[in-house]
């Protein structure tokens, strides 16, 4: 992986923690089922869950990105494209929930860089 696509990986994860701040500081928790059911498998206070689950997401991200990324293991195209997919989905679904729902919700701000990035990555990721 050359240095750009690790350096937009990177920026993947800085945005991917604003975005789950976004997310949090705005209660997705409570206003989206499917994290309301993940946040409760993890704890009966959905705060503490959801922030448990974004920090070890956050904390996965970094990382793959401090060990096979940067150090170029056979692992680290296969993440990089699990975290493409993941960010696609978060690009277009928070946005075009917010459409459906006619409204902001929880993540749709962050949304656009989430997506930028990930096309990035992807069109640096098909380079090689």
């Amino acid at each position: 992986m050359d240095h750009r696509a690790k350096t937009a990986f990177l920026a993947l994860i800085v945005v991917q923690a604003l975005h789950s701040f976004e997310e949090y500081a705005f209660r997705l928790y409570d206003v989206f089922p499917p994290a309301r059911l993940l946040s409760s498998l993890v704890s009966e206070d959905l705060r503490r869950g959801f922030v448990a689950i974004n920090v070890s997401l956050v904390a996965f991200g970094l990382w793959c990105w401090l060990v096979p990324i940067r150090r170029g293991h056979s692992s680290a195209q296969g993440l990089a494209w699990l975290w493409v997919t993941i960010e696609l989905l978060n690009g277009i679904g928070h946005p075009a929930w917010a459409v459906s729902e006619r409204a902001y919700v929880p993540g749709v701000a962050t949304a656009p860089l989430l997506l930028i990035l990930a096309v990035y990555l992807a069109r640096r990721l098909f380079k090689e």
